[in-house]
């Protein structure tokens, strides 16, 4: 089975264009490239099982806005098991969106279904689930609370799910429906990786009701989340200073990258705080003369699209504003 590409993989960049893995700009994930401090931990997180009660669900609950939670491996985790807890049947994703979501429901017997935003209207009632990213990676497309919550009750009159991904929510945390959890048929995944910055702790969250979180931790089995990774999410969690500043500074920064795609002639047709996301037919050249300029962005086939994730320091936007500048000389030259 081949794997599929994500951003980030900046050595096989630094083998195919013979620079240096130390003198990359990596935009090509949509991380905070100006994650959460970590601090030093305690020899204990590192001598002693990983256990419940250390005070981390207690911190999510808190952060996100429910109890009915369960932490996992980073979202992947879950991506990977849930299609295994339903009996095959009919689940509606939109095209594109993050691949994982339909490799893992196709791997487990699932026909997936591909959509748009303005065709779940009408497919809904043929589907078992309906699963969203929101808001969308790569698109930037957004859902409404309202939405959502109209197609979950649609779902649950027929035993279906609503199952969002939240990955990119936490600049903007009033769209979240995680306070909504509880409840059977809506599930909702969040991250540490993009707001915080720790995608290498590998910490994730499963919201839904008691008996399905149940039983995911039966079938994760024990310490499936290790004690650093643990204190380092639970102290990022309870840190709201850190993340209302992180708020204001992506916010800004997501309409600063915005501006300066445009002024090279280059707008964006979505994004979020944390990327911006260009559809045309000239991506796969932008993006193999930015690698060539040492700056990785993310390259989409279908459609032809990029995605440009936040440089991470004055110098960093410094440098992809004059490789934007070389290009689109170049292109008016041509």
């Amino acid at each position: 089975m081949s794997r599929l590409h994500h951003g980030g993989r900046l050595r096989e960049a630094a083998r195919e264009y013979g620079i240096p893995l130390e003198e990359w700009l990596d935009l090509s994930t949509g991380i905070n490239p100006n994650g959460w401090p970590v601090p030093e931990l305690p020899a204990s997180c590192w001598q002693r099982l990983p256990e419940q009660g250390d005070g981390l669900e207690q911190a999510a609950a808190i952060y996100y806005g429910s109890e009915y939670l369960l932490a996992v491996a980073g979202s992947q985790a879950a991506i990977q098991l849930l299609p295994k807890l339903r009996k095959e049947g009919r689940v509606g994703l939109l095209q594109p969106s993050y691949a994982e979501h339909a490799a893992a429901w196709q791997r487990a017997g699932h026909e997936v279904v591909a959509l748009t935003p303005q065709t779940i209207e009408q497919g809904i009632s043929s589907l078992d689930v309906l699963l969203l990213v929101n808001p969308n990676n790569p698109t930037g497309e957004h859902f409404t609370r309202e939405q959502l919550i109209a197609w979950q009750q649609q779902l649950h009159l027929r035993g279906g799910w609503l199952v969002v991904d939240e990955a990119f929510i936490d600049v903007d945390p009033a769209w979240s429906m995680v306070s909504l959890t509880g409840e059977e048929g809506l599930l909702v995944l969040r991250s540490l990786g993009k707001f915080f910055g720790l995608a290498g702790a590998r910490v994730g969250f499963l919201f839904a009701w008691p008996l399905l979180l149940k039983q995911v931790a039966r079938e994760l089995g024990p310490w499936h989340l290790s004690g650093p990774a643990r204190e380092v999410a639970r102290l990022a969690l309870l840190d709201t200073a850190w993340q209302a500043q992180t708020r204001d500074r992506l916010q800004r920064d997501g309409l600063r990258l915005d501006a300066l795609l445009r002024s090279m002639g280059l707008p964006p047709s979505g994004g979020t705080a944390l990327f911006q996301y260009l559809t045309q037919l000239e991506a796969p050249r932008l993006h193999r003369q930015l690698a060539e300029k040492g700056i990785l962005t993310r390259l989409f086939d279908t459609p032809c699209a990029l995605r440009l994730g936040l440089p991470g320091s004055d110098e960093a936007w410094q440098r992809l504003q004059q490789a934007l500048q070389r290009l689109s000389t170049t292109r008016e030259a041509s």
